[in-house]
């Protein structure tokens, strides 16, 4: 309700705009005033206007108060400071819409959105900072959903690159293993935790002997070539640990639709179309001299462009002569000198299949099925004829860490040379930063600190050396302890029940925390951070809705139902009369922020920055806990004021369900 009553405030003002001043202005700011006692709104556009109508800020902002007019749903227009206007809502009529779970319905933009996240390198068990890239990969996915968007899950497999070689290289060379064994060994559990150590192995066997490089370099041609025994080895090592990683994200109520792999980008061409078309394009060109010599290059993202030269001199025609020569600084190799293709030249044509302009397509088939039911496909060089259309989009998110910035920003610049400006503006590349662990919790994980490392503020994790946390380990190890406060709070529950609600303690604690830092932090992974009740937290988002729905039970209502029947029970003005005055600011506090919902749901698609629905919880669970101890619900005498504050309780209730649910988090029948 709150996004719809600014989006008419705007609607009137420009009117209003147009009418007095003969003005068209685009984008109209609204902020949110620092006090509940001065409004719902604030507009500072007298400022904006004061150079151009040349008049004092309050004179204007008197003149728009004067002359906007009645807006429905609006009470109140007034000048404050220097020219700032605040607004104030009428509460009863919001109130009662937001008890009655109505709202207009919203424009929503067509075309399908493919997010893309997790692309695990299949070659070993998934880690803790995998798991970040997908909760925000699948929580922008129910952002997205949660506005109306259609939207398709990719999570793209680099089956064919250096971290497979690599492992193939530990069973082949170190520990002599044939095909028939691996395979036994694939089909065993956890076999993604047997690539993990041979993984960090490897890495140890490559620094003793730099020639053992060569064993790498010969498995990976191999790999790339397909149709021998080391590609198939390959293929078997990692749709092996891919089923794992798939399975641990279950864990997380995590769902792809669609795995794209790298095979196939190779075996059905799509490279070689997309090689073709940038060539024509002169997107790329090719190298005679220097240490480029015989690659494909193109120029790296964020150069300055080649600007044309004109010819000199008495027969000077005028003519434009461009300078094509890119300087080696400004090379960006997309076809190495031996004729393969570096990662960002599949990438560049994996997205021109993502948006539909490449002429080509995978072949599908069903990989995985989740206990839903809900299928996921898999590329392959041919397969099901009846599959679900996926590519061809209008939007594109792709979820990887900043690290990968000049890479993204490459493919972003190909696409713009080719002459898909349109496609490129669509392209998001939604960075994050790397997580670490603090001390303590890499203490508590067993592993062993020097001095140096346990001063610090958080310690690097790293799958080639060993060191990190595998995200099925960090999941069990937050089930275990969630687990003991359950046990020691609820005897009475089976085991059953105790084990499923420290579950959902710990998913929504694992969650949260990987949520409520800004993407662009480094977090520092922490067991009792993440685990505490009290805070900034997933589990004390998860108490106030326990808090809530006991207290329906103990007044002998059904939450549910009581929540669904809401509006029924108290009336418009009876809302109005309860919210009136400076004494009721504080519930109208609370309601305020339970209609933000969708506006913050607006803002974390706008800024791709879903860490603002984690405030939002943490804030609405806070207002919740002080109106929970401070209004003795049940034990008011009035029983029209009694349903008043029983009608806030299951709106707040309902409220933080949806957003700790965007946020992929369940509530637990007890805490």
């Amino acid at each position: 309700m709150y996004r719809d009553l600014e989006r008419r405030l705007v609607e009137h003002l420009r009117e209003f705009l147009r009418r007095a001043y003969d003005l068209e202005i685009p984008n109209i700011v609204v902020e949110q005033p620092p006090k509940i006692e001065f409004g719902e709104y604030a507009l500072p556009i007298a400022f904006e206007l004061a150079r151009r109508l040349r008049k004092a800020p309050r004179k204007i902002a008197e003149e728009i108060v004067a002359g906007v007019g009645a807006i429905p749903g609006f009470e109140k227009f007034e000048v404050a400071g220097a020219g700032y206007i605040n607004v104030r809502v009428g509460r009863g009529e919001l109130a009662a819409a937001l008890a009655a779970d109505g709202s207009p319905a919203a424009e929503v933009a067509t075309g399908k959105v493919l997010v893309e996240h997790s692309s695990i390198n299949p070659n070993k068990a998934a880690h803790i900072g995998h798991l970040r890239n997908a909760i925000l990969g699948d929580t922008f996915v129910r952002l997205l959903c949660f506005a109306g968007r259609e939207v398709d899950v990719q999570n793209y497999i680099d089956n064919t690159g250096v971290q497979v070689a690599d492992v193939v290289v530990g069973f082949l060379h170190i520990e002599k293993k044939s095909r028939a064994h691996i395979e036994a060994l694939a089909a065993a559990p956890r076999f993604d935790y047997v690539c993990w150590d041979l993984y960090a192995r490897v890495s140890k066997w490559y620094e003793e002997d730099k020639a053992n490089l060569q064993a790498r370099a010969a498995t990976l041609h191999s790999i790339e070539q397909g149709n021998n025994e080391t590609a198939a080895i390959a293929d078997l090592i990692s749709v092996a640990v891919l089923r794992r990683h798939l399975e641990t994200m279950d864990r997380l109520d995590i769902e792809y639709d669609f795995l794209p792999r790298e095979s196939e980008i190779l075996h059905l061409h799509f490279w070689d179309a997309a090689f073709t078309k940038l060539k024509e394009a002169d997107v790329l060109t090719y190298e005679n001299e220097g240490k480029n010599k015989g690659c494909w290059v193109m120029r790296r993202a964020g150069t300055a462009a080649a600007k044309p030269l004109t010819t000199g001199g008495a027969e000077n025609t005028g003519e434009n002569i461009t300078e094509e020569k890119i300087t080696e600084e400004d090379q960006k190799v997309i076809v190495r000198s031996n004729g393969t293709v570096g990662y960002v030249g599949k990438d560049i044509a994996y997205h021109m299949w993502k948006f539909g302009l490449l002429g080509r397509d995978f072949g599908y088939r069903k990989f995985y099925r989740y206990p839903n039911g809900h299928d996921c496909w898999i590329s392959t060089t041919d397969g099901e004829k009846d599959h679900p259309h996926f590519g061809d989009v209008a939007e594109i998110y792709n979820v990887i860490d900043a690290r990968q910035s000049e890479a993204q920003n490459t493919v972003i610049e190909a696409l713009r040379g080719l002459g898909h400006g349109e496609a490129a503006d669509r392209y998001t590349h939604f960075s994050y930063e790397m997580v670490a662990l603090t001390p303590r919790c890499a203490a508590e994980l067993g592993y062993t600190l020097s001095e140096e490392d346990k001063a610090r503020s958080w310690i690097e994790v790293s799958g080639r050396k060993g060191f990190g946390v595998k995200a099925d380990d960090l999941l069990d190890a937050l089930i275990a302890s969630a687990g003991k406060e359950v046990d020691a709070r609820h005897p009475e529950l089976s085991e059953a029940e105790r084990a499923g609600i420290a579950t959902q303690i710990a998913i929504g604690a694992l969650r949260y925390f990987m949520l409520k830092f800004t993407k662009q932090s480094v977090i520092a992974f922490d067991f009792k951070d993440a685990l505490s009740f009290e805070g900034d937290t997933g589990p004390y988002a998860q108490y106030a809705v326990v808090r809530a729905s006991n207290i329906f039970r103990k007044g002998g209502f059904d939450p549910e139902g009581y929540g669904g029947d809401a509006a029924s029970r108290v009336s418009t003005d009876d809302f109005a009369s309860f919210l009136d005055g400076e004494s009721s600011n504080d519930i109208w506090e609370l309601w305020l922020a339970a209609a933000k919902t969708s506006y913050i749901v607006s803002q974390c698609i706008a800024t791709t920055e879903p860490a603002y629905l984690a405030k939002h919880a943490f804030q609405l669970a806070q207002l919740f806990n002080t109106f929970y101890h401070r209004y003795p619900i049940l034990g008011e005498a009035d029983e029209g004021r009694k349903k008043f504050l029983l009608t806030t309780v299951a709106v707040v209730r309902r409220e933080l369900i949806r957003v700790l649910a965007a946020m992929g988090i369940t509530v637990p029948p007890v805490m």
